[in-house]
């Protein structure tokens, strides 16, 4: 499909003649004498590039623009005048002209700028596309009402361009929930930079963050925070930073500046920052772990990641991921689970949250040399360490109002717990906790 152009100019002649060259390099031709008119074709026919006259009678080439990048923002405009100034080639760019050109024409220069202003747009396409890519790569995956809301606050606070602060157990995603905010942001088009502050040193930290000059400390470096410029710098597991590169932190998120080491001259902070941590915030604060003043700054727009087993129903969606992942990777067709075997799953406590549960279906697909994979299959691989099994919610427990409603929730919980060890096999869990079968048949609707 060759490339559709429209040419907008009150003068016939050049209509007549730009168009007859330009169909003859091969282009898709539509012209239009005023702005209005040319408005009108956007919308019907949608060209690839616009060639616009500047000065025309009622709509002129300047407000024609506006109205094209408002509604269009992706097609490329050439401006054409016979009155070229430095003040209207400033203000056609600002607005998002591609080129200026000055009459007469020069059809080589016509033909060369229109080649850039093409190949442009196809690498905006293709940076469209990747980003897409990257989003649906990074999306979080579920349905459930809690990960439902968790998607709501994520997309409202891309919007804001506020600070975030992100709380979680490991796993749960919170570098994907912070990757998918900068993706979704104004901000998109920038760097996202992450800073592991539970795997740097002290010393390291300070030179990744702050960069430094050519001088005692070796060659100069760019630190992060200059990295970033307009884009995330994302502090992953905040809470592990040691107390000197806090207390410095600070001056720079209250100052908005910063100096290389080694360096005296000021550098703005652009980006906009998002940290997490897995840890309680509020209990590393009480302990002198964690200054809380820097809390307070980052904590503008603060977002929980909820554990898995707060949202066990996303589980059969979450192993279709991995299974079509694996498929991709291994290049091999792809396997199945049985209802039974997904129904087991879903029973599991997952200490390890998504990142267990994504290298416990790796791990399936390795180990089970079977097209489908069997609740049998999947009870003789888990093996979960005790010593992480997660605590029944404790601030569940004592919210409730009395005695014998926690009884209640625990002993559920525990028989819950105990059917998946045991592939929900009643009389081995019965044995094993020393009750009747009719016990969990009874009191538990266990089958």
């Amino acid at each position: 499909m060759f490339p559709f152009i429209m040419i907008v100019d009150d003068e016939p002649s050049i209509l007549q003649s730009l168009s007859g060259i330009l169909s003859d390099e091969g282009f898709e031709v539509v012209t239009a004498s005023n702005g209005y008119e040319a408005l009108k074709v956007i919308e019907d026919q949608s060209p690839d590039l616009v060639l616009l006259d500047i000065w025309m009678p009622g709509l002129d080439g300047i407000e024609t623009l506006k109205e094209i990048k408002k509604s269009n923002p992706h097609i490329q405009v050439i401006i054409i005048t016979g009155h070229g100034t430095i003040e209207t080639a400033v203000k056609a760019t600002k607005i998002g002209a591609f080129d200026l050109i000055e009459k007469p024409l020069s059809i080589d220069k016509v033909i060369v700028s229109i080649s850039n202003a093409l190949n442009f747009r196809r690498l905006e396409e293709e940076n469209r596309y990747l980003r897409r890519k990257a989003l649906e790569k990074h999306s979080l995956t579920g349905n459930s009402p809690t990960i439902m809301e968790l998607k709501n606050q994520v997309f409202m606070a891309a919007a804001a361009d506020k600070w975030i602060f992100i709380t979680g157990e490991n796993g749960t995603g919170k570098e994907l929930v912070a990757r998918t905010i900068h993706q979704l942001s104004p901000r998109a088009n920038a760097p996202l930079i992450d800073v592991n502050c539970a795997a740097l040193s002290e010393s390291l930290m300070d030179i990744e963050l702050f960069g430094s000059e050519k001088g005692d400390h070796g060659p100069k470096k760019i630190g992060k925070l200059e990295l970033a410029d307009s884009g995330t710098l994302f502090f992953d597991e905040i809470a592990d930073m040691s107390p000197k590169i806090q207390g410095k932190l600070l001056r720079v998120f209250q100052e908005q500046k910063f100096e290389r080491i080694g360096g005296s001259r000021p550098l703005d902070i652009k980006a906009r920052i998002i940290a997490s941590t897995n840890k309680d915030i509020k209990a590393e604060i009480d302990k002198g772990n964690f200054r809380e003043d820097i809390y307070y700054r980052l904590n503008v727009i603060p977002i929980h990641v909820p554990p898995l087993r707060k949202r066990a129903e996303d589980i059969p969606l979450l192993i279709e991921t991995f299974l079509k992942d694996s498929e991709k990777s291994n290049r091999k067709k792809r396997k199945s689970f049985s209802p039974e075997a997904i129904e087991l799953m879903c029973g599991f406590p997952w200490p390890g949250n998504v990142r267990e549960l994504k290298n416990f279906v790796e791990r399936l697909i390795l180990m089970t040399d079977k097209d489908r994979i069997e609740a049998h299959d999947v009870s003789s691989l888990y093996h979960p360490d005790q010593s992480q099994e997660v605590e029944i919610d404790q601030q569940g427990l004592f919210s409730m109002k009395d005695l014998k409603s926690a009884k209640r929730a625990f002993e559920k919980e525990y028989i819950r717990r105990k059917l998946a060890k045991f592939d929900h096999d009643v009389k081995k869990t019965a044995s094993s906790i020393g009750v009747r079968p009719e016990y969990l048949k009874r009191n538990f609707s266990v089958p």
